[in-house]
């Protein structure tokens, strides 16, 4: 799929979403966020059902308008479609990259885990528009028993992988070292807690922006 990737790539984890007013606050959220110039947001919810997803989805979609935001569903490719979202990121456990790439078609994003010390075997042939890598520094928003990486191993698998393939940086990356992180290699930054758990996550993207345009 032809699409630049930003600099930043927000993901909004559903652990951050309070229970009481969810609808207003996904309505609230996407919109102010649209007014900050995001183009790419990811919704992830692990637990939640079916019909718990879409209709978070709904709302999302509602307040992102096509065209000027690509939303991604975490894992559910399934899902895709019926939330009318852009795309899916799949890990291991989820579908693979080529069945998510075969349900979805060619025109919607597919992203996938790329590996953390190194690159895994044979993920450059996989079907994807994306490769996440990391944790780059500790994260307390998705569980993970991989190692931090750091900077020098954003590096290594920028090396690992070559100068065209988009390399999405992810885990613990604040405004304080997301410069050094896209500075090592990284097409661009995926950041949860850092935006979705300030007092105004529409301003923090704001701030993000501008330092990292």
């Amino acid at each position: 799929m032809a699409f630049s990737f930003p600099r930043i790539y927000p993901i909004l984890d559903s652990s951050t979403i309070l229970a009481t007013g969810r609808a207003e606050y996904l309505q609230h959220i996407g919109t102010s966020l649209a007014d900050a110039g995001v183009t790419l947001l990811e919704y992830r919810n692990k637990n939640g059902s079916d019909a718990e997803i879409l209709a978070d989805a709904a709302i999302l979609r509602a307040a992102l308008p096509v065209g000027q935001v690509h939303l991604i569903l975490d894992d559910r490719a399934d899902l895709v479609a019926a939330a009318g979202f852009d795309g899916v990121h799949v890990d291991a456990g989820d579908v693979s990259p080529a069945e998510a790439r075969r349900i979805l078609g060619p025109n919607r994003i597919v992203g996938t885990f790329g590996g953390s010390d190194a690159l895994l075997p044979g993920i450059l042939s996989e079907p994807a528009d994306y490769l996440a890598i990391g944790p780059v520094f500790p994260t307390t928003t998705k569980e993970t028993a991989k190692a931090p990486i750091g900077v020098e191993g954003v590096r290594d698998l920028r090396a690992q992988a070559g100068p065209n393939v988009v390399l999405v940086a992810a885990a613990g990356i604040t405004l304080a070292t997301a410069p050094a992180v896209l500075q090592a290699g990284a097409t661009t930054v995926a950041v949860s807690a850092a935006i979705f758990r300030a007092a105004d996550p529409a301003a923090e993207y704001r701030r993000w922006a501008e330092l990292l345009r």
